[in-house]
């Protein structure tokens, strides 16, 4: 019985060797040969120039988390592209990336940051034509830039959808690596609808595809040979791949193209709040029994959010019927809504779940949102003061029934020199009554410059007179 054991199991070990062979397994690997063959040549290499060269570059792929003042910017600009120009002079620097056709009448597709500030923008086929392209828009904010070419040869891509992506799908990406064009790199889907801290507004694609500088524009394709992304950046720490790129979903892509093609510019909705994510220790002081969700900790001025009563302390949970687990998922969800209509928004407020309905703005530009978002401070006036209105306890406290400003604070001017400080309250200037801070804007303005008032200043319990010489202009 032993001895026809171990026959059996030695006849089991020689058939597993000539099932598994090097042939087999190399044939349960993806093919890839065909699908760089028939869609190679709707990738083209992109070439800029522009009049000044205002941060690194490589090959039109930007890097993000290489400071400059790091000991290694010095030595990739020299090393991976001996022509790069100084910042000084006028020389014209070139920069190189990657764009795909997607239709037969020259459309282009690539990034923004590949064709930024050109003054001439050249585009190279596989069979080395080259055509110069004109931009028919870009967008920052998604990373997507249009072309056009006067050229009815060139050969579309088969577009695809990155709804039905699923992690570990294999993928393949095309494009010029450091110039090196036509390059074919493979991998797998990482993670889908990530966030990245400077552009959280696209959920991005993560592959472990081998992206490098110059990749930057290029399509990703499925194992069906449609593009279901727009190769656009990596995460490194030395300026080359890391293992980990990521590529805006075709569908933003192509949403923006048409945008690009009708108006000339991409609209992105607008929600109007700050986020964070709910720890597990605030999930507990909201009765939640799991973190989850974004939790508004500051809704901006005059935005769709405080139209519609979303409140500080509100856990937004669902948006348009889509659940939202973290706070980074919710800016791509509010970017891809359209503008001037309503979106459903579920919170939870008080222990229960709200349904509010919000119209969606159009996001302002980057400058208008921070500012928004910086609490809202009174201007400094001609005599150094910034005041404001009394509020009910403070007249409590004042026995004031009505009238005076507060002096929140004092900068160098004439009204420090005549001693007036902070928490003083102005009762009278001028010898007129003073009503509210925009009644002493008013009063102040009137007031000839070069001449001295009167003003009646309220300091605890007491009173006194101050004069106050306005300044000339």
């Amino acid at each position: 019985m032993k001895k026809n054991g171990f026959v059996s199991a030695a006849i089991w070990v020689v058939s597993a060797l000539l099932i598994w062979t090097p042939d087999s397994l190399a044939r349960s690997l993806p093919e890839f040969a065909d699908l760089v063959e028939l869609y190679g040549p709707a990738v083209v290499n992109i070439s800029t120039k522009q009049s000044r060269h205002n941060e690194l570059d490589f090959y039109g792929f930007s890097l993000p988390d290489l400071p400059e003042d790091s000991p290694l910017y010095d030595f990739l600009r020299r090393f991976f592209d001996e022509d790069a120009p100084r910042p000084h002079g006028d020389e014209q620097p070139r920069s190189l990336g990657s764009g795909f056709c997607i239709s037969p009448d020259g459309y282009l597709l690539t990034n923004s940051h590949v064709v930024e500030g050109a003054d001439e923008i050249v585009v190279r086929t596989s069979d080395r034509q080259e055509f110069l392209a004109t931009l028919v828009g870009m967008d920052k904010r998604s990373d997507i830039a249009l072309l056009k070419v006067e050229s009815e040869d060139l050969l579309p891509v088969k577009l695809g959808s990155a709804k039905d992506l699923k992690v570990g799908e294999w993928v393949l990406a095309i494009g010029s690596p450091f110039g090196f064009e036509h390059s074919a790199t493979a991998g797998i889907v990482s993670a889908k609808g990530r966030s990245l801290p400077s552009e959280n507004y696209v959920p991005f694609i993560q592959t472990d595809v081998a992206i490098n500088p110059g990749n930057s524009g290029g399509p990703l394709f499925n194992l069906d040979g449609e593009v279901v992304g727009v190769n656009s950046q990596i995460y490194s720490r030395t300026g080359g791949f890391m293992g980990l790129s990521f590529a805006i979903p075709i569908d933003m892509a192509m949403d923006a193209v048409e945008q690009l093609k009708s108006t000339g510019h991409v609209s992105h909705g607008y929600l109007g709040v700050l986020v964070q994510d709910v720890t597990r220790t605030l999930a507990e002081t909201f009765g939640m029994d799991q973190p989850k969700g974004a939790l508004i900790a500051q809704v901006l001025t005059d935005s769709p959010a405080e139209k519609a009563d979303l409140r500080v302390g509100d856990v937004v949970v669902r948006f348009n019927g889509k659940d939202v687990l973290t706070s980074s998922a919710l800016p791509p969800l509010v970017g891809a809504s359209r503008v001037n209509e309503p979106a459903t928004v579920e919170v939870l407020r008080r222990g229960r779940i709200e349904e509010v309905t919000v119209i969606i703005g159009e996001l302002p530009e980057e400058g208008e949102v921070v500012a928004a978002a910086e609490p809202k401070r009174a201007a400094v006036n001609s005599i150094g003061l910034v005041v404001g209105d009394l509020d009910a306890e403070q007249r409590d406290q004042l026995g004031l029934e009505q009238g005076g400003v507060i002096v929140q604070e004092v900068k160098p001017g004439m009204a420090e020199r005549a001693g007036i400080g902070p928490g003083d309250v102005i009762l009278m200037f001028d010898n007129r009554p003073v009503e509210n801070a925009k009644h002493f804007r008013e009063l102040l303005a009137e007031i000839e410059p070069g001449r001295s008032v009167a003003a009646l200043i309220q300091r605890g319990a007491g009173r006194m007179f101050f004069a106050v010489r306005i300044p000339k202009e």
